[in-house]
């Protein structure tokens, strides 16, 4: 839809008129996951000095700010690199950002992945640079894209900060946990009111 000529619709223009933020881009493009990990890299993100709260893993670019302007030629950019570690069009840019994410953060800095951790396309890349520095939220375990994003969505609003272990020698798949339950409005507004 976004790289239609003819989609006149905000973001489809922007795109093509010079960029729209890749985070917004994302969640167009994959709803409720992405959405899920903008709403908690904004609520809990807290970087050191001179570093990014939230960057994404693009495929042929390495690390971008999550407000870095994206094109429809970027997006077609994307689509030609296979998101496998063991290519190198999309493994070097990412060791290459990674490593210097590393450098600028320092080595008393953690890095959180929201991203998926039963695949080894970013994990294998991202242990190697930070080892037990890469931490990923615990309640990760098991769950599909949808519901992690749901459970970051409702740690954004709630302010609930999830917990976080290192991804090195974790159990990276499980049991499926059970379904979210559903979070009542008062609930949700409640906690906006209390930000």
């Amino acid at each position: 839809m976004l790289l239609a000529e003819r989609a006149e619709f905000d973001l489809a223009r922007r795109v093509r008129d010079g960029g729209a933020p890749i985070g917004e881009v994302m969640s167009f493009m994959s709803q409720l996951y992405f959405r899920g990990k903008v709403s908690y890299a904004r609520a809990f993100a807290a970087p050191p000095p001179g570093c990014h709260g939230a960057l994404v893993i693009t495929p042929g670019r390495g690390l971008v700010p999550l407000d870095e302007p994206i094109t429809t030629g970027d997006l077609r950019a994307f689509a030609l690199v296979p998101v496998d570690h063991a290519n190198p069009d999309f493994r070097d840019p990412l060791e290459r950002d990674a490593l210097k994410l590393r450098d600028r953060a320092g080595p008393s800095s953690s890095v959180v992945l929201l991203g998926s951790i039963a695949s080894s396309k970013y994990v294998e890349v991202l242990l190697g640079v930070f080892g037990d520095a890469l931490l990923f939220p615990s309640e990760f375990v098991g769950r599909g894209d949808m519901s992690r994003g749901g459970l970051m969505l409702r740690s954004a609003e709630t302010r609930d900060e999830l917990a976080y272990r290192p991804l090195s020698g974790a159990e990276r798949r499980g049991k499926r946990p059970p379904k979210l339950p559903k979070l009542t409005r008062k609930a949700a507004t409640t906690a906006r009111r209390g930000q």
